[in-house]
């Protein structure tokens, strides 16, 4: 994160807060599994298949297709270039209202697979200096480095800037919290708030980067 200026921080924080938010529909819908926490569906993965269980299928297969929204948003991003996270968010909010199309039409297996591979795709909106990109929808490696600056800062040497990512780790957490209690009282209103907030987030970042 430090590595950003401070609007793709904001940025930042802002898509991990959707990211979480999606994450808590997912969570909700699929009985257990993430759209995109991968870590944590590749230990269901292993599990299921040490027990031979369905679980393991259903992993495997939210798997796959977060990691083809991955590829599909990096080569998205590498034809928008300087518009790719407007770009990303805008194919993100589509691929949500899709979603929610299909949840309406209680094709709730299907809707649950459009938000895996948005929650692949959205990992390409943002790019800081020298091609770094953040991964917005996992958050080992953000305290992890959260964890090392607040050492640095303690002992008074290296970079101690650990706010930032703190930043990150607590807009994801608020995200996945309100999305849960929207999921719970309405699946269909907690798709369409998605949709709304992936497709403003994509408004905006086009607007700021034609004012620049």
């Amino acid at each position: 994160m430090i590595r950003f200026d401070r609007s793709q921080q904001w940025l930042a924080a802002a898509i991990s807060a959707l990211a979480g938010f999606v994450d808590a529909i997912g969570f909700v819908e699929s009985g257990g599994f993430f759209v995109s926490f991968m870590t944590g569906n590749s230990t269901r993965l292993a599990v299921g298949v040490a027990e031979w269980s369905h679980a393991g299928l259903v992993a495997g297969a939210i798997i796959l297709l977060f990691v083809a929204g991955v590829v599909a948003g990096s080569l998205a991003a590498a034809r928008a270039a300087r518009q790719r996270s407007g770009v990303i968010l805008l194919f993100v909010a589509t691929l949500l209202a899709a979603a929610g199309g299909l949840r309406l039409a209680d094709q709730v297996v299907a809707a649950v697979a459009c938000l895996a591979v948005a929650m692949g795709m959205v990992n390409a909106a943002v790019e800081g200096r020298g091609g770094a990109v953040v991964g917005v929808t996992y958050m080992t490696g953000t305290l992890v480095q959260m964890g090392q600056k607040m050492a640095n800062a303690l002992r008074g040497t290296g970079d101690g800037r650990w706010l930032p990512h703190l930043a990150l780790w607590s807009a994801l957490v608020a995200g996945a919290i309100v999305g849960a209690r929207v999921t719970i009282g309405s699946p269909l209103a907690a798709y369409a708030l998605a949709t709304v907030g992936a497709a403003a987030l994509g408004g905006r970042a086009i607007w700021a980067m034609r004012r620049a």
